[in-house]
């Protein structure tokens, strides 16, 4: 069944799936995160192989900060939330709201992607390398392709609030902000497990 229309506004209620277009990359973006959910699932699974392969260097119980990691989850989810928020402004045909809270979203993106910087550097300091052992390099390989996901929906996200900076919510844009929102979503649930998996169960033995 097609969507309402409401006439003060000119949009259909779901603009993001008003349009064969906007089906497709909703149906494709479905596919391409089963292939990106195996992948991570390797990773973990390689990460709790190695986790115990200390060798001589530090290990998860003696580097690990989780006030930092605490904060840096807490930033991310909240990410996810005014991401939430901008799809509510964009089905309210609210241009500006969409375009502030995406705004704001990748604000918090930003900041959770310095921390992890700073995390990393911290980590090196204390004899943490990436060839230190093999739970360091298992570690960084899992934390750090969590990091180029950040840095790469970062990236989406800021090229659509730059290129429709002035455009308002139209049915060829629409689609797009809501399928950068998912793939964000998606994000933070890996973070999730990550935070899960390696950081508490590191500190917890």
């Amino acid at each position: 069944m097609a969507d309402s229309v409401d006439m003060t506004k000119g949009l259909p209620s779901h603009p993001e799936r008003a349009t064969l277009d906007g089906k497709n990359k909703f149906l494709g973006f479905w596919v391409f995160l089963g292939g990106e959910t195996i992948m991570f699932a390797t990773f973990f699974g390689t990460y709790l192989g190695l986790m115990s392969g200390t060798a001589d260097g530090p290990t998860s119980s003696d580097i690990f900060s989780l006030p930092l990691v605490f904060i840096m989850t807490m930033i991310l989810l909240t990410s996810s939330l005014t991401s939430v928020l901008a799809m509510f402004a964009m089905k309210k045909n609210n241009f500006k709201g969409l375009m502030v809270w995406m705004w704001v979203t990748v604000l918090l993106g930003a900041s959770f992607l310095g921390l992890e910087i700073y995390e990393f550097y911290e980590y090196y300091h204390y004899g943490l390398g990436y060839t230190t052992s093999a739970f360091a390099s298992s570690f960084y390989t899992l934390v750090g392709l969590h990091g180029a996901h950040v840095l790469f929906g970062l990236g989406w996200i800021t090229t659509l609030l730059i290129r429709y900076r002035s455009a308002g919510i139209t049915l060829t844009n629409a689609p797009k902000f809501y399928v950068a929102s998912l793939y964000w979503h998606f994000i933070d649930v890996i973070w999730v497990f990550i935070f899960t998996v390696v950081y508490l169960m590191g500190v917890g033995g």
